[in-house]
């Protein structure tokens, strides 16, 4: 039965017993010069200098919300109509950590001596642009980008109606760009990532000198589940510099995309920089039993997440290895 046949026919299929050394090697077809200008035109891209930095229901009305983008450490959270605060987390009077104050009435009220923030400025305290997406909470850092700014970030289409979302958090010693980098590599999947990908095949690739329209990845893949899998094609695209799309073109969950975004934190105690992989799965299906299956959207997604943070943790050793000859070519 033919790879398309499989996927309209039988959405699972058992997966033959394969020798994982007797796979074909792909080494050759993953130049290192198509990856690099793959890289090369993403970072062309315009981001209007948003940076994704939490999941959207993470960002909560009965308490604060902290990370760190670009060395700068902020606070988020909502009011009552839920409505997204960002803004730096130290606090104008003293100096506080507002991370660790309290969210009353939509303010947030400083823990030290009470100041409190409506979200506009106050105290000398400024605002950050924000953007509540509904899967992601992005902030926009126009001095940390240094790029012409965007009224919004740029969004991948995602699907519409019902669907499962789940989003998955790592961090690693390296730059985005080694993060990035890895995503332009679908050859490694079924090498790197036997327990989740199998009968990998790139179907086609952007050449070094592609133009913008040109640049994807088109790849044949089967999804793992034990000894089930679920073959699919799928397509990955950079839409701006920091992010990585995987999109199903074809086959189960056919419109399902996994986002990829590459946040800079700024040095980590030793001076090296540190990245966060904050990764998104939407999921969806025209299959009946999706409706049902969102009932249990509470145990599914943290099984989403766990899946990706897997996968991740393989991929940053791969990406600080990257960053880490790097390092040391230039001395």
């Amino acid at each position: 039965m033919s790879f398309k046949a499989r996927m309209k026919n039988i959405p699972l299929h058992v997966i033959p017993k394969a020798n994982w050394a007797g796979q074909r090697p792909t080494y050759k077809d993953a130049e290192p010069a198509l990856i690099n200008a793959a890289l090369k035109r993403a970072e062309a891209r315009p981001s209007g200098n948003w940076y994704v930095f939490g999941a959207s229901s993470d960002i909560r009305t009965d308490r604060p919300f902290g990370t760190r983008v670009g060395g700068l450490d902020i606070v988020a959270w909502r009011d009552q109509q839920r409505q997204l605060h960002v803004g730096p987390a130290t606090c104008p009077h003293l100096g506080a950590d507002l991370c660790t104050g309290k969210v009353n009435g939509g303010s947030l009220f400083c823990p030290w001596h009470g100041l409190r923030l409506d979200g506009g400025r106050e105290f000398g305290w400024k605002p950050l642009p924000a953007f509540d997406d509904g899967v992601l909470a992005w902030v926009r850092l126009d001095s940390l980008g240094g790029e012409p700014e965007l009224d919004a970030p740029v969004i991948p289409a995602r699907p519409t109606g019902a669907r499962l979302a789940a989003v998955a958090r790592v961090e690693g010693v390296c730059e985005p760009s080694d993060v990035i980098a890895n995503r332009l590599d679908p050859w490694h999947g079924a090498w790197f990532h036997p327990y989740s990908f199998t009968q990998l095949e790139v179907l086609s690739a952007p050449p070094v000198d592609a133009g913008e329209d040109a640049d994807r990845f088109l790849v044949a893949v089967t999804f793992r589940m034990g000894r089930l899998g679920v073959p699919v094609i799928a397509e990955f695209i950079a839409p701006e510099p920091r992010t990585i799309v995987m999109r199903i073109v074809d086959g189960e969950g056919s419109g399902s995309v996994v986002e990829t975004h590459a946040t800079p934190l700024g040095p980590g105690p030793d001076g090296r920089p540190r990245t966060a992989v904050i990764e998104a799965v939407v999921a969806q299906s025209d299959r009946n039993g999706f409706r049902h299956s969102l009932r249990a959207a509470p145990l599914i997604t943290p099984l989403m997440r766990i899946a990706a943070a897997r996968l991740w943790r393989d991929d940053l050793a791969y990406a600080e290895r990257l960053f880490a000859l790097r390092e040391k070519a230039s001395g």
